[in-house]
């Protein structure tokens, strides 16, 4: 395996890993959003259903973002492969911004409610943690699809027709 095919093998399955949580809260959205304050904090906040996500999501993350320029530098004399895959890096840094900016701070708020009262605003948090979620998602999908593109741009055309 060359060493462009192992980066880009890297950078996809990181970036599918980690786009594969993403999806999961976006996929979730419609029904949590109709939960009940009770239930709502239950899953999301007490029972620690999204730990794993914090920690392992983000050296998913993070290695998706790092082995997606380590394929741009790899590939910066291909034009179009370059663009693509630059691209596709910026968006999954966009992604990792949003979330260090939007859901992070609702993150803290919710570990404040693990030892206090659950406020009467709750909506509030519960929005900004829902929305930002689905917007991150849709961001992610946006720079897997153009990582996915850097590579078919590449793909030889099939020379006859079988």
């Amino acid at each position: 395996m060359t060493s462009v095919k192992f980066w880009r093998f890297l950078a996809l399955m990181l970036t599918a890993f980690s786009l594969s949580l993403s999806m999961a809260h976006l996929l979730e959205f419609p029904r949590r959003m109709l939960f009940e304050r009770e239930l709502w904090v239950r899953v999301t906040v007490i029972e620690g259903v999204y730990a794993l996500f914090g920690s392992v999501g983000a050296v998913f993350e993070v290695g998706a973002i790092a082995a997606t320029f380590a394929v741009a530098y790899l590939v910066r004399r291909r034009r179009a492969a370059f663009y693509w895959t630059l691209g596709a890096g910026l968006v999954l840094l966009i992604a990792l911004v949003s979330w260090i900016v939007f859901v992070n701070p609702a993150n803290a708020e919710l570990a404040r409610w693990l030892t206090g009262p659950v406020p009467a605003d709750w909506t509030k948090t519960r929005d900004r943690w829902e929305y930002a979620h689905v917007v991150n998602a849709l961001i992610k999908i946006a720079g897997a699809a153009a990582l996915v593109i850097s590579v078919v741009r590449e793909t030889p055309a099939e020379r006859e027709k079988r």
